[in-house]
């Protein structure tokens, strides 16, 4: 009666997560509270070639769960629409130029809210993503990539300046801990001496 060896049993350690496309080539900076809504915050992709991504943030009312995205529209206003945005040539002729608070779209939800999402960066208007028009349940289902809003290129001298105003990953999931603790203590109420 032969026995086998037993095969040895090696404890690998889990290999480290590898960061995705987003995070290993695109910086992340946040707008908080846009234009003073409370949680209606931006997240502003900034890739080292000076191009940004506009998408929603994660803490963004759109994302939360329950909400229903009914339609999107790129339709500022009856002369303004960032769909006959027509970019052309190295120079980018033709393209719209955007403020901080220019808005880009209007999300119109099931429940009837509507939400303006703003630019937050100064620059010119690259592209809009139109597929979120035709599904727009890719917003919600993958913000940072394919469900992106808006592409801007700020202008080469203002590059370095467009992140003044805007808040780093971390300094962002601080102003997101301090939300979190201030409902937290108001749906509990005011304290009694006793407690």
């Amino acid at each position: 009666m032969t026995t086998e060896p037993e095969d040895p049993v090696v404890d690998l350690a889990p290999e480290p997560a590898v960061p995705s496309l987003v995070d290993r080539y695109f910086t992340r900076w946040y707008k908080a509270d846009v234009k003073g809504k409370p949680c209606e915050d931006h997240c502003i992709l900034q890739h080292s070639n000076r191009i940004c991504v506009i998408t929603l943030a994660g803490s963004h009312p759109v994302l939360q769960s329950g909400k229903t995205i009914k339609s999107i529209s790129y339709q500022i206003s009856t002369n303004c629409s960032r769909l006959q945005n027509k970019v052309s040539g190295k120079f980018k002729r033709g393209a719209q130029f955007l403020t901080e608070l220019a808005p880009l779209c209007k999300i119109y939800c099931s429940d009837g809210e509507e939400y303006t999402i703003s630019s937050c960066v100064r620059g010119r208007l690259m592209e809009v993503n139109e597929n979120i028009l035709h599904k727009p349940s890719i917003l919600q289902e993958k913000p940072s990539t394919e469900g992106y809003i808006a592409v801007v290129l700020p202008k080469f001298e203002e590059s370095k300046s467009i992140t003044e105003g805007l808040l780093t990953q971390k300094e962002y999931e601080e102003v997101v801990v301090k939300r979190l603790r201030a409902a937290t203590a108001a749906s509990r109420g005011p304290r009694t001496e006793t407690e």
